[in-house]
């Protein structure tokens, strides 16, 4: 029997997805995690008025989300003092991302990030048929020069950098993304993903022009306000590539849950810096923890810290590994040098009780001691 005729791009990608979710690896090892810091999530939470306008909505959930997400964008309107036609709304920054390279991206067309940046962007490229061109990270940062140079150099329609970084946590000052914005090349767009802009200091985040066709910017409710499972993420840019959005975008993919929740935690700010607060204490114990093995973190404007281990990847992932059997989940960035390091999102108290408990051990094993 025959099946459907693929077209050459999907038959030439293999079946892979960015990251394999802990879920997926709690069912390989037969048991659950102890403590899940690997993926990046705010184990704080929603503010309780999110949770309850959630619950509300449930209710209501035979009806479908309103398509134009009319509430939320005015909300946001109004909170970052722009106009709603610069903001889009959709299912988390990753699905905007797809939306944006489908309008974009096409065979050839080439696309420039970080060495290691964050693999969903490159997921949806390829989708898309994309030509990948990588620079690598200066330091631990990533380098918004070399990136518009390359650009530049490339002719490339689209060029990402996150601000602040995964996978790393660290993070540029107002003025260099602001050059950078400046140095986008003609024809070209910058994707500034700010998913964990709230986790910054001030002075981190140029301010918003809507006027500039080069760039859109990225936020998210999955980060700081603690929602990554009812995606919703959005985007603020110049009114003619917002309205673009409109052409492809699945109208109806938001649910009316995820916009009650997302409305409802936007208005309690007190919440959002409560857990800010408490994200960078714990960064601080994260740091003592890894201190007191004689090793260091790189420094975080995020909800994760990158931990040196002091070696290569290899013994990275023996760490990883020896932590994972210790039923705590993390990761580890892909590409070297970055690679030296696990990763850990903050955690509660006993997450990182754990951590601190199992974490010598674990270094010892991999060191094969």
């Amino acid at each position: 029997m025959s099946g459907p005729i693929y077209t050459d791009l999907v038959a030439g990608l293999p079946s892979t997805v960015p990251f394999v979710g802990p879920e997926t690896q709690e069912r390989a090892r037969g048991r659950g995690f102890a403590a899940r810091l690997g993926a990046n999530e705010n184990v704080f939470g929603p503010s309780p008025y999110a949770i309850t306008a959630m619950a509300q909505a449930a209710g209501e959930v035979w009806q479908y989300g309103d398509p134009e997400n009319f509430d939320l964008k005015l909300a946001l309107a109004e909170f970052h003092h722009i106009a709603t036609e610069n903001i889009i709304v959709g299912e988390g920054i990753d699905g905007l991302l797809g939306y944006l390279a489908r309008m974009i991206v096409e065979p050839g067309v080439k696309v420039v990030t970080s060495q290691g940046a964050y693999p969903t962007f490159n997921y949806h490229v390829a989708g898309y048929g994309g030509e990948l061109v990588t620079v690598p990270y200066k330091g631990d940062f990533e380098d918004p020069v070399a990136l518009m140079q390359k650009a530049a150099e490339v002719g490339a329609r689209l060029v990402y950098l996150a601000n602040p970084d995964n996978p790393m946590g660290t993070v540029h000052s107002a003025e260099v993304i602001q050059a950078a914005i400046d140095a986008v090349p003609e024809n070209c767009l910058l994707i500034l993903d700010e998913a964990y802009i709230e986790f910054a200091p001030t002075g981190h985040a140029p301010e918003l022009n809507t006027d500039d066709k080069k760039v859109i910017r990225m936020r998210t409710f999955s980060k700081a306000y603690g929602m990554a499972g009812a995606r919703v993420g959005y985007g603020i840019g110049h009114a003619d590539l917002i309205d673009s959005f409109n052409k492809i975008r699945n109208h109806f993919g938001m649910c009316r849950i995820s916009q009650a929740g997302a409305l409802a935690a936007l208005k309690d700010q007190r919440y959002l810096a409560q857990t800010v607060d408490s994200i960078a204490l714990g960064r601080k114990r994260i740091a003592q923890i890894v201190a007191e093995q004689g090793l260091s973190v790189v420094p975080s404007a995020t909800n994760f810290v990158a931990v040196d281990c002091g070696q290569d990847a290899a013994f990275a992932k023996a760490v990883l590994d020896q932590l994972i059997a210790r039923d705590i989940f993390v990761r580890m960035p892909f590409v070297a040098p970055q690679n030296r390091c696990i990763r850990l999102s903050v955690g509660k108290t006993a997450d990182l009780s754990l951590f601190e408990l199992q974490f010598p051990l674990a270094l010892e094993a991999a060191s094969g001691a």
